[in-house]
């Protein structure tokens, strides 16, 4: 089911959108899961922003630091890597998925342990760092409650941040009391799906991890570059846990993830959390800069991961993606995603920013269906609290997408011929009396129930309506009359 790019997003293209989002479709109790969740999770979101006086000044202000720092990825980068350098932590680079595989396995190695804890990070999983490390005899253990679910159902994430999302909580009860004694600690006898015996449960099964851990992988929100320091919110506390009691922290970062200054975060500690979890400030914030003798991890590792991101800042209308903040608002308003779920588009970034973001990571050769994966709505770019204009991208990409095919495909084709067609006055007469001659065979009630040939494709998945009996063309030359 896995597959990889010479990139490294995995579980990108098995199978392709518009198959896997048929299957999707059909699964009512996945379809009522989204719909619950994501309903919930966008009304607590309008209703925190709505608090603020200044909501779309905060919002200008993210998009502008954002811009600021792509045209200035470079210099920013270097000088995390000087402040990280400075305060006793050691910066590594890693142009893919394969390299910064490699680099994390080799410092696990070097801590002589054979077990990390995790906490979530979408950067490691779009590496698949935990399938790389399982095969270098090396067990990652999630800690997030909603990674926890995924790994020990040995699923895949379908949300951004809530990877569980199309579980119910009486699917995860029975998944815990099958799975959770194969992994450690067993549920209780008699659980039940009450959230609270289910976060006892987790809680007691992870908490030996915590204590015996040696070394923790994270990801990273955000990396001042004049200070080194690295950030993380969450809202379990989970995170804190692997982030302050381990020996060794190796952080995994997308190169965008960096802004230019401490100051620069109270802005996007404000548009967050209430973007993402509908809080006005997350439960857990965590900063680190570098080791502390005595306080902390005494060895922390920094891991700049480009993977694509290089080749994405080169476009000057794609780059906009990697603006992303990672808070999912774009997928709670989509009502793509909220009918298909996050494991249609084959991606570990589902929604509309996955849409726009997987196909430049990984080459648009890889994802073209992933641009069409939308109805250009613009719910997200108004949800966007960094104010990614996701639909520009997508007809941007979708352009792309076209022309990668180098003009063979039945579409091409078919936009040839009506180009020809649109051209002639003559050709285009023809084709209107050819239209209101099959659509009298064809319709029924006044719409074509299945268009004929390669056209099927359109009308499986919406109506047609039938074509007039007499065009337009027609009426105006029997009917035009000369005014007086």
């Amino acid at each position: 089911m896995n597959t990889s790019t010479n990139r490294g997003v995995v579980w990108l293209g098995s199978p392709a959108f518009p198959e896997a989002a048929r299957d999707a479709l059909s699964d009512t109790q996945l379809r009522a899961n989204l719909k619950r969740a994501t309903g919930t999770i966008r009304d607590k979101r309008l209703a925190v922003a709505a608090e603020l006086d200044d909501w779309e000044a905060l919002r200008e202000s993210a998009a502008a630091i954002k811009r600021r720092t792509a045209r200035h990825l470079d210099r920013y980068l270097l000088e995390l890597e000087a402040s990280v350098t400075a305060a006793g932590g050691t910066v590594h680079w890693a142009a893919d998925a394969a390299e910064a595989n490699r680099i994390v396995t080799e410092l696990v190695r070097a801590t002589g342990e054979s077990e990390v804890v995790k906490v979530k990070s979408m950067a490691t999983q779009e590496i698949g760092l935990n399938e790389h490390l399982a095969e270098a005899g090396i067990t990652a253990y999630e800690t997030d409650l909603a990674e926890l679910i995924v790994q020990l159902g040995d699923d895949r994430p379908s949300h951004i941040l809530v990877p569980a999302i199309h579980k119910n909580r009486t699917e995860v009860r029975d998944l815990f009391a099958a799975e959770m004694a194969h992994w450690g600690r067993p549920a209780p006898d008699g659980l039940t799906d009450a959230p609270a015996d289910l976060a006892e449960a987790a809680r007691l099964h992870l908490r030996e991890k915590f204590l015996t851990a040696k070394v923790a992988v994270s990801g990273a929100n955000f990396a001042c570059a004049d200070t080194g320091t690295v950030m993380v919110v969450e809202s379990e506390g989970n995170g804190r846990m692997c982030l302050t009691l381990p020996e060794t922290l190796i952080t995994v970062m997308g190169i965008e993830k960096v802004v230019p200054t401490w100051q620069d975060l109270e802005v996007f500690l404000q548009i967050l959390p209430r973007s993402s979890t509908g809080e006005r400030m997350n439960p857990y914030t965590s900063t680190w800069t570098g080791t502390t003798d005595g306080d902390g991890p005494q060895n922390f590792h920094l891991v700049l991961l480009d993977n694509g991101r290089t080749d994405t800042l080169a476009d000057t209308v794609g780059r906009q993606a990697l603006a992303c903040i990672r808070c999912s608002a774009c997928l709670n308003v989509c009502p793509v995603y909220e009918r298909t779920g996050g494991h249609a588009y084959g991606s570990v970034y589902p929604g509309p920013i996955g849409a726009v973001l997987t196909p430049q990571l990984v080459g648009i050769e890889n994802a073209a269906s992933l641009p069409f994966a939308s109805t250009l709505c613009g719910a997200c770019y108004d949800a966007c609290p960094v104010k990614i204009n996701i639909p520009e991208v997508l007809a941007h990409l979708r352009a792309k997408a076209v022309q990668a095919r180098h003009g063979t495909s039945a579409e091409a084709l078919a936009m040839k011929a009506a180009a020809a067609v649109l051209d002639s006055p003559r050709l285009l007469a023809a084709a209107q009396r050819a239209a209101a001659l099959g659509g009298k065979v064809l319709a029924r009630e006044g719409r074509i129930g299945r268009l004929p040939g390669p056209l099927s494709g359109w009308s499986d998945t919406r109506d047609t309506p039938a074509p007039p009996a007499e065009s337009f063309r027609t009426w105006w030359h029997k009917n035009r009359k000369e005014r007086p």
